[in-house]
């Protein structure tokens, strides 16, 4: 008689009563590459699988003071760069990478200067140094150039937010995003067994570097020759008057042998004029952050930017501008195109970045229905947990490694109790709306992370805009008052973004050090660790980088002109705009919602179609800077074309050090600028 097979449950206490058999590791301690199970496979197949088979965090050293301490100087380095960027561009690249190569090539540097007698470092301590500087570098930045430039550019009398309170925001929603990883990981990694691509990219590459000496030696040279290039086109455009030493080696220069120095713009009256008058940003921008940046986020999305910047600038602008010289004895008509400088300068964008952000806002939205499916496996998790199994010697191996969920709930309490703190007592938020806006930021992680596993693009500006919504409904200007009601707007939304960003960025991280046998309770301290580094060294630097209104004003920040200009919307403040921007929005709605709609029923146009998230972005930032991402996106699609090979080895680590490069030296710049005009 035939044995009927035993119950899926019961195969799995089996299986994980089995003893464990681990893998022989190598000398070089670098792990075999991991092959996945099948979907199918339960979750203790799965953990019994990687724990055999890759796991080697207690034989590799990883959690050394020296991989923390060097991934946090590298970190608070990059976190500043970021914060540049993000003002300068409106988003940030992942640092994963980068920290990679560039946590090599540090100490790599630092064992030379020893004279070898340091030993290397192992491929877990680089994947500890990477997460501590991804930590520091990614997820503090975007709470000062988003959220706190959008309320000093609210504040009336502009001005800047207590330092006290900067500080504890931005430690806050970075932590928060820390530990609302904890129970995702297991969920998202392990079981779901979710790719993160910048993760699983950032895994093969410290294999290439610890693996494969010469094709390691050639990334970390075009990284670090990058990394020069970016600092002198930093130091070389530099404005002649920022330093007096500098303004005298420009002079010596030009007197002596050819001028070196670059200026703001190229023409310097931009490429044309509307209505006799030059126009914010319609040139050239030498630098090459901007380039490598367009070499990272592909043609497609640069020649999207590059096309609505040219119809804004080269078109809708001077056709609005001649209708409002036509109006202009009017009474109570209200321009569309503003002025800038006094007057003497068109700033069209300030009429654009409406439409920019209806775009964005609707493109995100429409692509966030689009994933029903995955939004529906994210919150399957929360249907509750499995049956208890036998506990064997599996579980208490894992249980040993995995992050345990009283540490989270150790965490998340206090953490949650000084968000809410802040909200009420800083901004006069509702203590109940305080509470809400930080129980929503877990369900909002949860989608996030689900995405930015699946697709390596992460809806967190998705989410921060329906928080948005959510804050209009439950902070009305009736109930609150509107600038107060704004304000809150803004603040949750940013609660919303860091936390929720950050939790998938951290995730990625995980998905590195799963791939590498890591283990993930120490890398979880690095990460932790980052987030204090980063909020150290962030923070002064947002005081030092934008000491004033005049200085925040030099800089593009679209992130947080659409935060501030969807805050006015949605609490009722379009009433005192020109009637054209309410068109500018109607047609920005439907292309918002026309173009993601496209890509996911005509899949093979894709690579034809316009890119809705470029169209957005090349109405919300200066025509310079869609330029240098289509010249940094046509370099990288001819390399690609003409020498594949090449490109796959050099790319990443060239516009990654093109973009560190410049964006850091210019903020420590920035930084000394201040510095020096405070000691005067």
């Amino acid at each position: 008689m035939s044995t009927l097979p035993a119950p899926a449950s019961t195969l799995d206490r089996t299986e994980a009563a089995a003893p464990l058999k681990r893998f022989e590791p190598k000398q070089d301690g670098i792990a075999p590459e991991f092959k996945p199970l099948a979907a199918d496979a339960s979750v203790e197949e799965k953990d019994r699988h990687w724990y055999e088979t890759m796991y080697q965090g207690d034989r590799v050293p990883q959690l050394t003071l020296r991989a923390v301490l060097t991934g946090a100087v590298i970190g608070m380095l990059m976190s500043i760069g970021n914060l540049y960027t993000n003002m300068k561009v409106g988003f940030v690249v992942g640092v994963n990478i980068t920290a990679c190569v560039l946590s090599y090539v540090a100490w790599g540097a630092v064992r030379s200067a020893s004279g070898g007698r340091l030993t290397q470092m192992s491929i877990l301590e680089n994947n500890c140094m990477q997460s501590t500087a991804s930590a520091a570098g990614f997820s503090t930045g975007t709470a000062l150039a988003v959220v706190f430039a959008a309320l000093m550019m609210l504040d009336p009398g502009h001005r800047h937010q207590p330092w006290w309170l900067v500080a504890a925001f931005v430690f806050v929603t970075g932590a928060m995003g820390v530990f609302l990883a904890v129970p995702l990981k297991r969920h998202l990694i392990n079981d779901a067994q979710l790719s993160y691509p910048t993760g699983t990219a950032a895994a093969a590459t410290l294999r290439g570097l610890y693996g494969r000496g010469r094709e390691a030696m050639r990334k970390a040279y075009g990284l670090v020759i990058a990394l020069a290039a970016g600092v002198a086109s930093a130091v070389l455009s530099t404005a002649e008057g920022q330093f007096a030493a500098l303004g005298r080696f420009f002079g010596w220069m030009r007197t002596h042998l050819f001028d070196v120095h670059l200026p703001g713009q190229l023409p310097a009256q931009g490429f044309a004029l509307i209505g006799g008058k030059p126009v914010v940003g319609f040139g050239f921008e030498p630098g090459v952050m901007m380039i490598g940046l367009g070499m990272i986020i592909g043609l497609r999305v640069s020649l999207s930017m590059l096309a609505a910047s040219a119809a804004l600038y080269f078109f809708i602008a001077p056709w609005l501008q001649a209708i409002d010289a036509a109006h202009g004895g009017v009474a109570g008509y209200v321009a569309s195109i503003p002025t800038a400088g006094g007057g003497a300068l068109y700033h069209p964008l300030r009429w654009a970045l409406w439409g920019g952000a209806s775009v964005l806002v609707f493109s995100s939205l429409t692509a966030l229905a689009l994933q029903w499916r995955t939004i529906g496996r994210a919150f399957s998790m929360l249907r509750g947990p499995r049956a208890p199994a036998a506990r064997g010697e599996l579980e208490r191996a894992m249980d040993a490694i995995e992050v345990p969920g009283s540490w989270m709930i150790a965490g998340m309490v206090p953490l949650a109790i000084a968000m809410v703190a802040i909200q009420v007592i800083a901004f006069g938020v509702s203590w109940w709306a305080g509470l809400i806006a930080v129980a929503v930021c877990f369900v909002l992680s949860l989608v996030v992370s689900r995405a930015s596993g699946e697709t390596d693009v992460s809806p967190s500006g998705a989410m921060g805009k329906l928080m948005q919504l959510l804050f209009a409904l439950i902070s009305p200007p009736a109930a609150v008052g509107a600038a107060a009601s704004v304000t809150h707007n803004v603040l949750s939304a940013g609660i919303a973004v860091n936390s929720s960003g950050a939790a998938a960025d951290l995730l990625s991280d995980l998905k590195t050090g799963y791939l590498l046998g890591a283990n993930p309770r120490r890398q979880f301290l690095a990460q932790f660790a980052g987030v204090f580094f980063g909020t150290l060294m962030c923070v002064p630097a947002w005081y030092l980088m934008v000491p004033d209104f005049a200085t925040l004003e030099n800089y593009p920040n679209p992130a947080a002109q659409i935060w501030v200009a969807v805050a006015r919307a949605l609490t009722g403040g379009l009433s005192s705009l020109p009637p054209s921007i309410l068109y500018a929005v109607l047609v920005g709605a439907a292309v918002g919602v026309l173009l993601p709609l496209l890509d996911k029923t005509l899949p093979k146009a894709r690579a034809y179609l316009p890119s809705a998230t470029g169209l957005g972005l090349g109405w919300v930032v200066p025509f310079s800077i869609p330029l240098s991402f289509a010249i940094g996106g046509a370099i990288a699609a001819i390399w690609r074309r003409a020498s594949p090979g090449a490109a796959d080895t050099y790319s990443v680590p060239v516009a990654s050090g093109l973009i560190a490069g410049e964006s850091m030296l210019k903020a420590l710049l920035a930084m000394l600028a201040t510095a020096i005009g405070l000691l005067r």
